[in-house]
């Protein structure tokens, strides 16, 4: 065979390959092409979907930032209540903590009798009232140990608890005058408390002093 003969017969391979490779570049080229159409159509799939749509014309807007409100400790304030509740004891004996005057008025230790004395004249003004009238035993001491502690955390320093004279309880007797008086006792914030005048209640009230006014 001659040596042109032998060269021809050497390309053949190499022309298999390269039309392998062009066949192999055309398919490519289609699927990438298909890949894309399909791309586009799912981009589309709204429009194309519904038909032509026309975009609304843009007008001029103000966006606010509305401000959020403050979120409300309620967990807090249910764990609080609870303590209060807790912490308020119907069987404490106070017997030996009252004054054993007309009154059975009261003073925490370091609070002298002049402050009583003052108390019960009226020296301080009446801040606030809590009326217990109508409540039953459990919802008038949440009612008290709700009241003192919010009375005193608004820095208030002589309020009036109103437990009634008991004229329509069985046997014409108070029911919460005394366990009002055990109740505040336990208070920390009450440093004293008095039988109020017959002009602000008598003996169905008492005025309570809490702590700083003294």
């Amino acid at each position: 065979m001659s040596r042109i003969a032998r060269s021809l017969a050497d390309l053949k391979p190499l022309a298999s390959e390269l039309a392998a490779a062009r066949l192999a570049a055309e398919a490519e080229r289609e699927r990438v092409a298909a890949a894309l159409r399909l791309a586009e159509q799912e981009r589309r799939v709204f429009e194309l979907s519904v038909g032509p749509v026309t975009p609304l014309r843009r007008m001029d807007r103000v966006m606010h930032d509305l401000a959020q409100p403050a979120p409300e400790p309620r967990q807090r304030e249910a764990d609080e209540r609870a303590v209060l509740l807790q912490a308020l004891s119907d069987e404490i004996d106070i017997e030996s903590l009252l004054e054993t005057d007309e009154t059975l008025s009261f003073r925490r230790e370091g609070i002298s009798l002049e402050v009583v004395r003052k108390l019960r004249r009226g020296h301080w003004a009446l801040q606030a009232q809590l009326d217990l009238h109508g409540l039953r035993r459990d919802g008038a001491r949440e009612a008290l140990s709700l009241f003192i502690h919010d009375s005193a955390r608004r820095g208030l320093r002589c309020v009036r608890v109103v437990h009634g004279k008991g004229h329509g309880s069985p046997g014409r007797e108070p029911v919460l005058k005394g366990r009002v008086r055990r109740w505040l006792v336990q208070k920390n914030e009450v440093l004293a408390f008095v039988q109020a005048r017959a002009c602000d209640g008598g003996a169905g009230a008492l005025i309570v002093l809490l702590s700083g006014s003294a």
